[in-house]
C-alpha cells in the first residue's frame, strides 16, 4: 500500500486531508509539530485522533525563540471579529514567518525516511486567513526544489505534495469531510486554544462560515468540551 505523510494539526482542514488520504487507498502517517502555539489545545485533538483511528503518528518540536506572530506571542494581539472581505485580503497577525516551509521541509524528510509516495496538507487558497504560504504558485514552486534538493528527487522518485482542498471552499470542505465520515466535534480551530472557541477569531469565524454555509450545526459546538485536551 502506498504512504502519506499528513501533516496533522488537529484542525478542521487538516483532518480532512487525512481523512481523505484514507479514502484514496494510501497507508497514513501523521504529523504534527509543536511551535510554540498558543493553541497547543491542538495537539492534544490530533493525538486523540489518531489513537482513536490507530494511525502511526509523529510529533515533533520545533522552537522559534524569535517569535513574530499572534500565534507564539500573546503580547500581540489576536484579530477578532474580522470582516469576510478583510480576512483573505490582509495578512494577519497570527501569520508564522516561514511556517509552512519549515513544515513541508520536515514532512518531506519524513516522507524519505518512510518511504512515502506522497504529503498531504491542508492548505486552502480561498476561504482563507491571507496566508501566502497557502496560495498555489508557491506550493508549485515549493515542490519544484523539494525534487532537486532530495535523494528521492534524485533517484527519480517524486514525493508528491497533494492539497485536496486547495480550491474549496469552506462550505465545500465541510461537505467533503461529512461524506468521508470526518468527526468535527473531535477537531480543534479556534486560535485561542481554551476549553471553548471563541468565536471571533479568524480560524473560528471561517469555521463557522463552512458550516452556516453547509447548512449544517457545527458538532464541536453540539458538545461539552474535554478540559483533559487542554
Amino acid at each position: 500500500m502506498k504512504k502519506a505523510i499528513c501533516l496533522l494539526s488537529g484542525g478542521m482542514d487538516s483532518t480532512v486531508c487525512l481523512f481523505a488520504a484514507l479514502a484514496e487507498s494510501y497507508e497514513p502517517i501523521a504529523l504534527s509539530i509543536e511551535y510554540g502555539q498558543r493553541h497547543y489545545r491542538e495537539l492534544s485533538v490530533a493525538r486523540s485522533l489518531t489513537k482513536e483511528l490507530r494511525i502511526r503518528h509523529y510529533f515533533a518540536t520545533l522552537s522559534l525563540p524569535w517569535k513574530g506572530s499572534a500565534l507564539l506571542d500573546e503580547k500581540i494581539q489576536l484579530p477578532k471579529n474580522r470582516s469576510e472581505a478583510a480576512i483573505p485580503a490582509e495578512i494577519p497577525a497570527t501569520y508564522v514567518p516561514g511556517r509552512n516551509s519549515v513544515f513541508l521541509s520536515m514532512a518531506m524528510s519524513c516522507a524519505e525516511t518512510q518511504g512515502a509516495d506522497a504529503v498531504y496538507f491542508g492548505a486552502n487558497a480561498l476561504d482563507y486567513s491571507g496566508y501566502p504560504d497557502c496560495r498555489p504558485e508557491y506550493l508549485e514552486a515549493f515542490a519544484a526544489a523539494v525534487t532537486r534538493g532530495t535523494k528521492a528527487g534524485s533517484d527519480g522518485k517524486r514525493i508528491e505534495i497533494k492539497t485536496p482542498l486547495l480550491r474549496l471552499t469552506k462550505k465545500e470542505i465541510v461537505l467533503l469531510g461529512m461524506k468521508l465520515k470526518v468527526p468535527f466535534g473531535k477537531t480543534w480551530s479556534c486560535y485561542e486554544g481554551d476549553v471553548k472557541p471563541c468565536g471571533a477569531c479568524d480560524a473560528c469565524l471561517l469555521r463557522a462560515k463552512g458550516f452556516h454555509e453547509a447548512g449544517m450545526p457545527d458538532p464541536l459546538l453540539a458538545v461539552e468540551p474535554d478540559p483533559l485536551l487542554g
